[in-house]
Protein backbone atom coordinates (compact mmCIF):
# COMPACT_ATOMS: atom_id res chain seq x y z
CA UNK A 1 0.00 0.00 0.00
CA UNK A 2 1.06 3.73 -0.73
CA UNK A 3 -0.41 6.04 1.58
CA UNK A 4 -0.42 9.54 0.50
CA UNK A 5 -1.14 12.73 3.33
CA UNK A 6 -3.14 15.44 1.33
CA UNK A 7 -4.07 17.12 4.02
CA UNK A 8 -2.41 16.99 7.57
CA UNK A 9 -4.16 19.83 9.66
CA UNK A 10 -6.71 19.56 12.16
CA UNK A 11 -9.86 21.65 12.45
CA UNK A 12 -7.88 24.80 12.26
CA UNK A 13 -5.32 24.92 9.47
CA UNK A 14 -2.10 26.50 8.33
CA UNK A 15 -1.87 29.39 7.58
CA UNK A 16 -5.09 30.47 9.52
CA UNK A 17 -6.87 32.89 7.79
CA UNK A 18 -6.49 36.48 9.42
CA UNK A 19 -3.62 35.26 11.46
CA UNK A 20 0.42 36.98 11.09
CA UNK A 21 1.89 34.91 13.81
CA UNK A 22 5.29 33.53 12.59
CA UNK A 23 4.26 30.27 11.87
CA UNK A 24 1.00 31.11 9.31
CA UNK A 25 3.84 33.82 7.85
CA UNK A 26 6.39 31.00 6.48
CA UNK A 27 3.80 28.59 6.09
CA UNK A 28 2.38 31.30 3.28
CA UNK A 29 5.47 32.26 1.84
CA UNK A 30 6.95 28.52 1.92
CA UNK A 31 3.98 26.48 1.10
CA UNK A 32 4.35 22.26 2.44
CA UNK A 33 5.72 21.58 4.75
CA UNK A 34 5.17 24.31 6.73
CA UNK A 35 1.40 24.78 4.94
CA UNK A 36 -1.01 22.08 5.67
CA UNK A 37 -5.08 22.20 4.40
CA UNK A 38 -7.68 20.40 5.70
CA UNK A 39 -7.61 16.41 6.88
CA UNK A 40 -7.70 13.60 3.83
CA UNK A 41 -5.69 10.93 3.27
CA UNK A 42 -5.77 8.44 0.27
CA UNK A 43 -4.42 5.13 0.10
CA UNK A 44 -2.98 4.34 -3.65
CA UNK A 45 -3.62 0.55 -4.56
CA UNK A 46 -6.96 0.15 -3.81
CA UNK A 47 -7.51 3.91 -4.28
CA UNK A 48 -9.89 4.94 -1.47
CA UNK A 49 -10.26 8.26 -0.19
CA UNK A 50 -10.66 8.81 3.90
CA UNK A 51 -12.57 11.79 4.45
CA UNK A 52 -12.94 15.34 2.69
CA UNK A 53 -11.91 18.41 4.16
CA UNK A 54 -12.98 22.31 2.41
CA UNK A 55 -10.09 22.43 0.46
CA UNK A 56 -10.25 18.27 -1.18
CA UNK A 57 -10.68 19.71 -4.77
CA UNK A 58 -7.29 21.81 -4.16
CA UNK A 59 -5.71 18.58 -2.30
CA UNK A 60 -6.70 15.82 -5.32
CA UNK A 61 -5.47 18.33 -8.11
CA UNK A 62 -2.44 19.13 -6.19
CA UNK A 63 -1.75 15.04 -6.00
CA UNK A 64 -2.42 14.27 -9.37
CA UNK A 65 -5.00 12.12 -8.59
CA UNK A 66 -8.04 11.60 -10.81
CA UNK A 67 -9.66 7.95 -9.42
CA UNK A 68 -11.41 6.96 -6.72
CA UNK A 69 -12.73 3.40 -6.00
CA UNK A 70 -14.56 4.65 -3.18
CA UNK A 71 -14.80 6.80 -0.28
CA UNK A 72 -14.95 6.30 3.55
CA UNK A 73 -16.01 8.42 6.52
CA UNK A 74 -14.20 8.52 9.76
CA UNK A 75 -17.05 10.72 11.20
CA UNK A 76 -19.54 13.89 10.84
CA UNK A 77 -17.19 16.66 11.82
CA UNK A 78 -17.26 19.80 9.08
CA UNK A 79 -13.41 19.36 8.75
CA UNK A 80 -14.03 16.24 7.34
CA UNK A 81 -17.06 16.48 5.69
CA UNK A 82 -17.60 19.96 4.08
CA UNK A 83 -15.93 19.35 0.76
CA UNK A 84 -18.09 16.60 -0.04
CA UNK A 85 -19.50 18.25 -3.08
CA UNK A 86 -15.94 17.16 -4.37
CA UNK A 87 -18.11 14.16 -5.67
CA UNK A 88 -20.63 15.99 -7.84
CA UNK A 89 -17.69 17.80 -9.21
CA UNK A 90 -15.73 14.69 -9.88
CA UNK A 91 -18.55 12.55 -10.83
CA UNK A 92 -21.23 14.69 -12.79
CA UNK A 93 -21.44 14.68 -16.41
CA UNK A 94 -21.63 18.38 -17.74
CA UNK A 95 -21.35 17.74 -21.29
CA UNK A 96 -23.40 14.93 -22.56
CA UNK A 97 -27.60 14.40 -22.35
CA UNK A 98 -28.74 12.58 -20.71
CA UNK A 99 -25.95 13.06 -18.67
CA UNK A 100 -23.64 9.81 -18.11
CA UNK A 101 -22.61 10.64 -14.36
CA UNK A 102 -19.09 8.18 -12.70
CA UNK A 103 -20.93 6.74 -9.35
CA UNK A 104 -18.62 6.73 -6.49
CA UNK A 105 -19.04 4.12 -3.82
CA UNK A 106 -19.34 5.84 -0.50
CA UNK A 107 -18.84 3.43 2.52
CA UNK A 108 -20.41 4.46 5.90
CA UNK A 109 -19.48 3.13 9.45
CA UNK A 110 -23.13 1.89 11.35
CA UNK A 111 -22.65 4.93 13.83
CA UNK A 112 -21.15 7.48 11.29
CA UNK A 113 -24.63 6.13 9.29
CA UNK A 114 -26.60 7.28 11.62
CA UNK A 115 -24.91 11.14 12.38
CA UNK A 116 -25.60 11.27 8.61
CA UNK A 117 -29.09 10.36 8.75
CA UNK A 118 -29.55 12.36 11.57
CA UNK A 119 -29.46 15.51 9.53
CA UNK A 120 -26.25 17.08 10.80
CA UNK A 121 -24.56 19.57 8.70
CA UNK A 122 -27.20 18.78 6.00
CA UNK A 123 -25.08 15.57 5.48
CA UNK A 124 -28.42 13.24 4.75
CA UNK A 125 -29.93 15.85 2.15
CA UNK A 126 -26.80 16.54 0.52
CA UNK A 127 -25.54 13.01 -0.23
CA UNK A 128 -29.25 12.21 -0.84
CA UNK A 129 -29.13 14.79 -3.90
CA UNK A 130 -25.53 13.36 -5.12
CA UNK A 131 -27.52 9.87 -4.73
CA UNK A 132 -30.50 10.67 -7.14
CA UNK A 133 -28.17 12.30 -9.61
CA UNK A 134 -26.24 8.92 -9.89
CA UNK A 135 -22.21 10.75 -8.51
CA UNK A 136 -22.10 8.65 -5.50
CA UNK A 137 -23.71 5.26 -3.96
CA UNK A 138 -24.28 5.08 -0.36
CA UNK A 139 -23.37 1.75 1.55
CA UNK A 140 -23.51 1.21 5.69
CA UNK A 141 -20.66 -0.78 7.14
CA UNK A 142 -22.41 -2.51 10.30
CA UNK A 143 -20.62 -2.98 13.08
CA UNK A 144 -18.22 -5.97 13.49
CA UNK A 145 -17.90 -6.23 9.56
CA UNK A 146 -15.22 -5.47 6.81
CA UNK A 147 -14.99 -4.57 3.23
CA UNK A 148 -12.96 -5.32 0.51
CA UNK A 149 -11.62 -2.75 -1.93
CA UNK A 150 -9.23 -3.73 -4.24
CA UNK A 151 -8.15 -6.62 -2.73
CA UNK A 152 -7.50 -4.08 0.40
CA UNK A 153 -10.02 -5.56 3.94
CA UNK A 154 -10.97 -2.18 5.59
CA UNK A 155 -12.44 -2.77 9.06
CA UNK A 156 -13.56 0.37 10.73
CA UNK A 157 -12.46 0.04 14.59
CA UNK A 158 -14.98 2.26 16.62
CA UNK A 159 -13.44 4.66 18.83
CA UNK A 160 -14.35 5.62 22.49
CA UNK A 161 -16.09 8.54 21.33
CA UNK A 162 -19.76 7.03 19.72
CA UNK A 163 -19.50 8.56 16.52
CA UNK A 164 -15.83 8.33 14.89
CA UNK A 165 -13.82 5.19 13.97
CA UNK A 166 -10.14 3.79 12.56
CA UNK A 167 -9.95 1.84 9.53
CA UNK A 168 -7.36 -0.69 9.96
CA UNK A 169 -6.14 -1.79 6.23
CA UNK A 170 -5.04 -5.45 5.80
CA UNK A 171 -3.20 -6.69 2.45
CA UNK A 172 -1.68 -9.94 2.86
CA UNK A 173 0.00 -9.95 6.18
CA UNK A 174 0.66 -6.14 6.30
CA UNK A 175 -1.30 -4.05 8.72
CA UNK A 176 -2.58 -0.18 8.55
CA UNK A 177 -4.42 1.83 11.00
CA UNK A 178 -5.44 4.92 10.02
CA UNK A 179 -7.43 7.43 12.76
CA UNK A 180 -8.06 10.71 11.58
CA UNK A 181 -8.99 12.09 14.39
CA UNK A 182 -10.97 12.11 17.95
CA UNK A 183 -8.85 9.56 20.24
CA UNK A 184 -10.51 11.18 23.94
CA UNK A 185 -10.69 8.46 26.02
CA UNK A 186 -9.48 5.90 23.79
CA UNK A 187 -7.85 2.32 25.31
CA UNK A 188 -6.49 0.55 22.26
CA UNK A 189 -7.61 -2.91 21.79
CA UNK A 190 -4.74 -5.45 21.60
CA UNK A 191 -5.59 -6.89 18.18
CA UNK A 192 -4.34 -3.62 17.04
CA UNK A 193 -0.89 -3.94 18.93
CA UNK A 194 2.32 -4.21 16.12
CA UNK A 195 1.02 -2.93 13.06
CA UNK A 196 2.95 -2.04 10.47
CA UNK A 197 2.48 1.60 9.83
CA UNK A 198 -0.04 3.49 12.52
CA UNK A 199 -1.53 6.90 11.89
CA UNK A 200 -2.81 9.05 14.92
CA UNK A 201 -3.93 11.89 15.40
CA UNK A 202 -1.45 14.02 17.16
CA UNK A 203 -3.67 15.85 20.24
CA UNK A 204 -3.76 18.74 21.74
CA UNK A 205 -0.44 20.45 23.06
CA UNK A 206 -1.53 20.99 26.72
CA UNK A 207 2.16 21.61 27.53
CA UNK A 208 5.30 22.66 25.63
CA UNK A 209 6.92 19.23 25.12
CA UNK A 210 10.44 20.24 26.30
CA UNK A 211 9.73 22.52 28.88
CA UNK A 212 6.54 21.50 30.23
CA UNK A 213 5.53 25.06 30.38
CA UNK A 214 1.72 25.05 30.79
CA UNK A 215 -0.03 26.20 27.02
CA UNK A 216 -3.95 25.32 27.59
CA UNK A 217 -5.39 26.42 31.08
CA UNK A 218 -6.63 23.69 33.35
CA UNK A 219 -10.19 24.38 33.08
CA UNK A 220 -9.86 24.57 28.76
CA UNK A 221 -13.19 22.56 27.85
CA UNK A 222 -10.28 21.64 24.59
CA UNK A 223 -9.26 19.55 27.71
CA UNK A 224 -12.25 17.59 28.19
CA UNK A 225 -13.15 17.00 24.68
CA UNK A 226 -9.69 16.22 22.73
CA UNK A 227 -6.90 13.94 23.74
CA UNK A 228 -3.76 15.74 24.91
CA UNK A 229 -0.68 14.91 23.15
CA UNK A 230 0.63 12.97 26.32
CA UNK A 231 -2.00 10.86 25.80
CA UNK A 232 -1.93 9.91 22.47
CA UNK A 233 1.71 9.11 23.52
CA UNK A 234 0.63 6.74 26.14
CA UNK A 235 -2.24 5.18 23.38
CA UNK A 236 1.07 4.46 20.93
CA UNK A 237 2.95 2.25 23.86
CA UNK A 238 -0.12 -0.09 23.99
CA UNK A 239 0.05 -0.40 20.12
CA UNK A 240 3.61 -0.96 19.97
CA UNK A 241 3.70 0.10 16.02
CA UNK A 242 6.64 -0.86 13.83
CA UNK A 243 6.10 2.61 12.15
CA UNK A 244 4.18 5.60 13.39
CA UNK A 245 2.95 8.92 12.05
CA UNK A 246 1.53 11.88 13.19
CA UNK A 247 -0.99 14.18 11.61
CA UNK A 248 -3.89 16.33 12.25
CA UNK A 249 -1.69 18.96 13.18
CA UNK A 250 -3.57 22.11 14.65
CA UNK A 251 -2.12 25.72 14.02
CA UNK A 252 -3.00 27.01 17.78
CA UNK A 253 -0.63 24.88 18.98
CA UNK A 254 1.98 27.06 17.63
CA UNK A 255 4.38 23.80 16.42
CA UNK A 256 6.85 24.45 13.94
CA UNK A 257 8.00 21.85 10.98
CA UNK A 258 11.20 22.44 12.87
CA UNK A 259 9.57 21.57 16.69
CA UNK A 260 8.25 18.91 15.22
CA UNK A 261 11.05 16.96 13.90
CA UNK A 262 13.03 17.65 17.07
CA UNK A 263 9.96 15.75 18.68
CA UNK A 264 10.07 13.06 16.50
CA UNK A 265 14.23 12.86 17.30
CA UNK A 266 13.24 12.58 21.04
CA UNK A 267 10.72 9.80 20.70
CA UNK A 268 13.04 7.78 18.71
CA UNK A 269 16.17 8.36 21.42
CA UNK A 270 14.08 7.92 24.05
CA UNK A 271 11.02 5.34 22.81
CA UNK A 272 12.99 3.36 20.28
CA UNK A 273 10.48 4.80 17.55
CA UNK A 274 10.07 4.87 13.76
CA UNK A 275 8.00 8.32 14.30
CA UNK A 276 7.58 10.83 11.41
CA UNK A 277 4.98 13.89 11.71
CA UNK A 278 2.88 14.18 8.88
CA UNK A 279 2.81 16.68 6.13
CA UNK A 280 0.71 17.96 2.94
CA UNK A 281 1.84 15.53 0.42
CA UNK A 282 3.76 13.45 2.25
CA UNK A 283 3.91 9.48 0.37
CA UNK A 284 4.68 6.65 2.30
CA UNK A 285 5.64 2.70 1.36
CA UNK A 286 4.32 0.23 3.29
Amino acid sequence: MRIEFLGTAGAIPTPRPGCHCDLCERARKYGPPHARMGPSVFVHGPDILIDTPEEIRLQLNRAGIDHIAAGLYSHWHPDHTMGRRVWETMNMDWRTWPPRPRRTPIYLPERVAEDFRSGKLGLEEHFAFMEKHGTVGIHVIPDGDSITLGGVRVTPVPLAESYVYAFLLEEGTTRVLIAMDELAHWTPPDFLRGCDLVVLPTGVFEFDFFTGERRIPRDHVVLQQEATFRQTLEMVRALQPQRLIFTHIEEPDGNSVEDLQRIARHLHDSEGWDVTFAFDTMVVDV
